[in-house]
């Protein structure tokens, strides 16, 4: 057993914008070892694909937020930062392990089945074809801001019913959790839609809705099952996986399959490679960098690394998508190649009961905005962009774009 590395390594501004020149280097050292989070948090970090697997399926890895309130608690007096937003949503499902959790999902998956995100797809598409004819004709354009998260937010608060009249405040309390500069206005954004949430929920309760939060309030009402808290929690929880995450992969794909002309050419070329360019810009730049905390309820060996009990460990979901021992080449971007097999929506019980959804939105809207502006092209250069300031969310501040139409060429 290796005796693990005594010297942390700070996730600072240089891991979120260099992030695969740091991956290099955690493949070159121990497959597990100490970190530190942005807000003083010790951690664990596992690096390598096989690993990542076992730990995101070891029932000695928990994700109980009642049991890890101890650990917080004791983080908190040694001066580390702990969010309103971690503490005001502990009754999700991704904080809770088996049985709570299995009784969350299995009410969540009956209310968010594929038929219903099926049924989204002429919507998705509608959206993106109206999103797509704000920017013809423009000089330049934010791909992030002014497409990618209109799209998300517009479909996820179809999703949940979300009154018409309402959706410009619905995406002002989105953007602010997602554009929110400091941890303060983070955190009053996602306190404001906590609490729009519960009115809506309040609202939908003797209403006949078709939509999503109104299905999880039957189930709610018709097994007894589902509280209150969890209601609204369940609900926030898919926002925020459906709408930032979804929208930031979009705009890596765009960036990315810039960056590769000849990869873009194929995509191009027939819209067949859609679903396979989609799977690959979800390992090669997706949009989460790591996976949510963790502990340990026991001692736990992960890649002959010994992590003693009470401790908080992340999988580098990043790095993980680049094991060579799992992908070979794994630094090539290439929309041809087989092995799917990336953990971009998790593994184990956890997976992204969302993962459907980011697909579909994620084929339509880069299939249509290259099909519409074939031309596309960064309006500056590559090194300027920023990655958004966040250890969690992989995804760019802006993307700026000069859209070029097909009747241009």
């Amino acid at each position: 057993m290796s005796a693990p590395d005594a010297s942390p390594i700070a996730l600072d501004d240089d891991f979120i914008q260099r992030r695969h020149n740091f991956y290099q280097r955690l493949r070159e050292d121990s497959p597990v070892r100490r970190a530190t989070l942005p807000n003083g948090l010790p951690v664990w970090l596992v690096t390598r694909h096989a690993d990542a697997r076992e730990a995101l399926a070891s029932p000695l890895l928990s994700k109980d937020s009642q049991r890890a309130a101890p650990l917080h608690d004791e983080q908190e007096e040694r001066g580390v930062q702990v969010t309103r937003l971690a503490k005001i949503l502990q009754s999700h499902m991704l904080n809770l392990d088996p049985p709570d959790h299995t009784r969350l999902r299995k009410l969540v998956t009956s209310a968010f089945t594929q038929r219903r995100v099926e049924l989204l797809r002429t919507r998705v598409e509608e959206v993106t074809d109206r999103l797509l004819d704000g920017l013809a004709g423009r000089a330049e354009v934010d791909l992030l801001g002014e497409f990618a998260f209109p799209l998300t937010v517009t479909v996820i608060g179809e999703l949940f019913g979300v009154p018409a009249d309402e959706r410009d405040s619905f995406r002002a309390l989105s953007d602010g959790i997602a554009f929110g500069r400091t941890p303060e206005e983070m955190g009053a954004a996602s306190a404001g839609m906590a609490d729009y949430l519960a009115d809506l929920v309040a609202r939908k309760r003797d209403s006949a809705d078709d939509d999503l939060l109104a299905g999880l309030i039957r189930a709610r009402d018709l097994d007894d099952r589902l509280d209150e808290d969890e209601l609204v929690a369940s609900a926030f929880l898919m926002l925020t996986a459906g709408y930032e995450s979804t929208a930031q992969f979009i705009g890596n794909g765009v960036l990315t399959l810039l960056g590769h002309p000849d990869q873009l050419a194929l995509f191009k070329s027939d819209p067949s490679h859609v679903v396979g360019a989609v799977e690959e810009l979800l390992r090669y730049e997706g949009p989460g960098s790591m996976t949510t905390l963790r502990f340990t309820t026991a001692p736990l060996t992960l890649g002959g690394v010994e992590i003693p009990a009470g401790e908080f460990v992340v999988v580098l979901v990043g790095v993980v998508n680049r094991d060579p021992d799992q992908f070979p080449d794994p630094d090539r971007f290439d929309i041809t190649r087989t092995d799917q097999r990336h953990l971009a929506f998790g593994h184990g019980v956890h997976r992204c009961l969302g993962a459907p959804l980011a697909r579909l939105e994620g084929r339509i809207a880069l299939g249509g905005l290259f099909d519409r502006f074939p031309d596309l092209a960064l309006a500056v250069a590559p090194e300027t962009l920023r990655w958004k300031d966040s250890v969690l969310f992989h995804g760019l501040d802006a993307l700026p774009v000069v859209p070029q139409p097909k009747e241009e060429q």
